[in-house]
């Protein structure tokens, strides 16, 4: 029996894959936004605001999905977020060929991102259960397929909409997405309470420092570390998704790239999205989350303070790789994190609203690009104030190095203890 929940997880952690990688592609859209404004001539914001949409809603569907499953599983929440998540798409072919901008922000916007949302808390708060001994490298490898989902979906996108058209891309990938997410869906199960591998035990100094005491949502949010690690991923979101939803226009303008060829900027930065994920996620499990955290804020200022300047087309591509991978590592460690600190049983509603940083982080950088570019035809000027803000943030992985008290004593009370 044992040995049949020991297959059962690295099933699991292959069907987290596949749904994260469809759930990816919303990376993607920079593919689709000179088109739109092309055909139907919308203004570069009002296109924009629909990739702000479905990230922020992104965050909704992560409560909604987390509390869900800590209550019914994750089998049935992802079969439900892989529906929503797929008709979304519909409606937002429907809507372009109606010319509702409107209609696609409900589509692709709201509906798409709740169902994007209530599916990627699913494995990770699922994983988090199977991988106590794997946490970081495990929950890494669950988002890293999200992290890559516009490797394999842009350039297919990008030419569908030169041979079919917006509406049809939209279609055939909305009716994908369904399929595949629903597939995937059907893997998902909870371990027994208490589960943990035959023989395991804690070795590393991480692992040993991570909590045995399970918190509640409510007990967990009346934590100030709660809210330091929802600031903490909000910031990193801001700076890595400001590049994101511009990438292939900075490219063509910055370097003078093709359209097509900066699609495959977007692909690069999608390989290094989801290799980040892991590869910071297995860095944490041996340094220790905060100082990966400090890690990522310390490199991404560099990356950002130079890249204005960055006018050769290989220099300008390793610095959009470091960004990416750098994005993608905030995502691989905070799930780890926020487990460490309240324990995985209820990490479902928990990981949940820490994922609403995402969505929130979305709203700020990428309308403050798109405004500024639209006023002044530079992206300089959006690009340092990001980077100065990487500087300031460099005290808050310090400030997270002290554990949360348990939930039975005052924080008053309890020492503040030194967390890996």
């Amino acid at each position: 029996m044992a040995e049949e929940r020991l297959r059962n997880r690295w099933g699991i952690a292959a069907a987290a894959v596949v749904m994260q990688i469809c759930l990816g592609a919303v990376y993607g859209w920079s593919v689709f936004k000179i088109p739109l404004m092309r055909t139907e001539h919308w203004a570069e914001t009002q296109v924009q605001l629909t990739f702000t949409l479905a990230i922020a809603f992104l965050g909704v569907g992560t409560i909604i999905g987390g509390l869900w499953q800590d209550r019914v599983g994750p089998r049935r929440v992802a079969t439900v977020a892989g529906v929503i998540y797929g008709i979304g798409y519909l409606i937002a072919g429907f809507a372009v060929k109606a010319h509702s901008l409107a209609g696609l922000y409900a589509g692709y916007g709201v509906i798409s991102g709740i169902g994007m949302g209530m599916g990627y808390i699913t494995p990770v708060a699922t994983l988090v259960k199977w991988f106590p001994d794997r946490r970081g490298l495990m929950t890494g490898v669950a988002v890293a397929g999200y992290g890559a989902g516009a490797l394999i979906f842009s350039p297919i996108a990008a030419r569908m909409i030169q041979t079919t058209g917006l509406s049809p891309t939209f279609w055939v990938f909305g009716i994908a997405y369904l399929i595949l997410v629903v597939a995937a869906a059907q893997f998902y199960a909870n371990p027994p309470a208490g589960w943990a591998p035959a023989g395991w035990v804690p070795r590393t100094a991480v692992a040993k420092a991570a909590t045995k005491i399970d918190f509640t949502v409510t007990q967990a949010m009346g934590r100030w570390q709660f809210w330091l690690l929802w600031l903490m991923l909000f910031l990193n979101v801001s700076a890595g998704i400001m590049i994101i939803s511009q990438a292939s226009p900075m490219a063509q303008q910055m370097v003078s790239m093709t359209p097509l060829a900066a699609a495959g900027m977007v692909g690069l930065i999608s390989i290094f999205n989801g290799a980040g994920r892991v590869f910071w996620a297995w860095v944490s499990d041996m340094i220790g989350r905060a100082p990966v955290y400090f890690l990522l804020y310390a490199i991404q200022a560099v990356i950002f303070f130079s890249l204005t300047s960055v006018r050769n087309v290989t220099l300008f591509s390793v610095m959009f790789a470091i960004i990416g991978l750098c994005y993608g590592g905030g995502f691989g460690t905070m799930p780890s994190f926020t487990a460490d600190f309240f324990g995985p049983k209820y990490m479902g509603g928990i990981y949940g609203w820490v994922l609403l940083a995402w969505g929130a982080g979305a709203i700020p950088s990428p309308i403050l690009i798109a405004r500024i570019h639209q006023g002044t035809g530079a992206y300089g000027p959006a690009i340092r104030i990001i980077a100065i803000v990487m500087v300031c943030s460099l005290i808050l992985p310090i400030l997270a190095r002290f554990r949360p008290a348990p939930p039975a004593a005052r924080v008053s009370e309890e020492p503040l203890r030194r967390i890996a």
